[in-house]
């Protein structure tokens, strides 16, 4: 150890023969490469990148397509419709030969053949359960009827589909009852009980088939929408032409004479115009009691 150095001095360091450096170093300088910038502060930040980045355009919605509630979709409807059709065909196989009176009923006006002929008891539930299926169908064309034709009532409809399906066909059933009732009193009151059957059973076939054929219109309204304003005329046309076969066996059974013509017209106006038409104001009447 030298002799002259103090032993509490600060030493000094030697880095090469013409630097020196203290201890307390002077702050670092990055040097970067030519392809980095030259400092810390002109680095890019986040937000400048985002800036650079191209914008996704936001895509042109399209409105909304209004979903219509159908009876195919509602399942109380088409458990009502299956059940017409599960009636018809448990009572098909003990009453077919009501079926095969058909025509008979709706055209024939031979007394003598009608004092003898009786329907069955299987023959009345096969009947009963075709004026039900006839009750069903046209509780379903009312509905899309309405629908289509009044549009200020077709959403209230849509939002309860099987309470108004339902209700039609009641509606349905209770006018065809009513009908039944004053076509009985009618020809008790203007005739005798022989023509008054005839009368009576020629109404009764014209109602069961109008709903076998209604069945098939139905279906394609309901797998064919687009088809409901043509179906709904053809349905139309059935009811009135099962109405005029019906019209025409009662000429045939009570207009005796010229004087009778005066009876049929005024039967023509009380009975077979003015009750349709307070059936249509009443379905109409009915829909807005429903929708409240």
């Amino acid at each position: 150890m030298p002799v002259n150095q103090p032993v509490n001095a600060t030493p000094t360091v030697v880095t090469d023969s013409t630097h020196a450096v203290d201890s307390v170093a002077a702050p670092f300088t990055p040097h970067y490469m030519q392809a980095f910038p030259s400092g810390p502060d002109t680095l890019p930040t986040p937000a400048d990148n985002l800036k650079t980045l191209p914008s996704m355009a936001l895509p042109t919605g399209s409105p909304a397509a209004v979903h219509n509630h159908s009876p195919l979709h509602d399942t109380g409807t088409m458990a009502l419709m299956l059940l017409g059709a599960f009636l018809i065909t448990i009572s098909y196989k003990s009453g077919y030969k009501y079926i095969d009176h058909f025509f008979h009923n709706m055209f024939s006006t031979r007394k003598r053949e009608n004092v003898f002929f009786d329907h069955t008891l299987s023959e009345t539930r096969l009947m009963s359960a075709l004026i039900f299926n006839t009750s069903i169908m046209l509780g379903m064309l009312l509905f899309f009827g309405i629908q289509q034709w009044v549009p200020a009532l077709a959403a209230p409809l849509q939002a309860n589909v099987f309470l108004h399906t339902a209700a039609f066909s009641v509606l349905a059933l209770i006018f065809y009852l009513l009908q039944l009732a004053l076509y009985k009193v009618l020809g008790y009151v203007f005739s005798d009980k022989v023509n008054t059957n005839l009368w009576i059973n020629g109404f009764k076939a014209s109602h069961s088939l109008l709903g076998l054929l209604l069945f098939p219109i139905v279906c394609i309204i309901l797998v064919a929408p687009a088809s409901v304003n043509f179906m709904l005329i053809l349905a139309v046309i059935l009811y009135f032409s099962a109405r005029i076969v019906f019209i025409c066996k009662g000429f045939r059974i009570f207009f005796n004479n010229l004087s009778s013509s005066i009876y049929f017209i005024l039967y023509l106006c009380s009975v077979e115009i003015v009750p349709p038409v307070l059936f249509c104001v009443g379905t109409i009447s009915l829909c807005n009691i429903l929708h409240y």
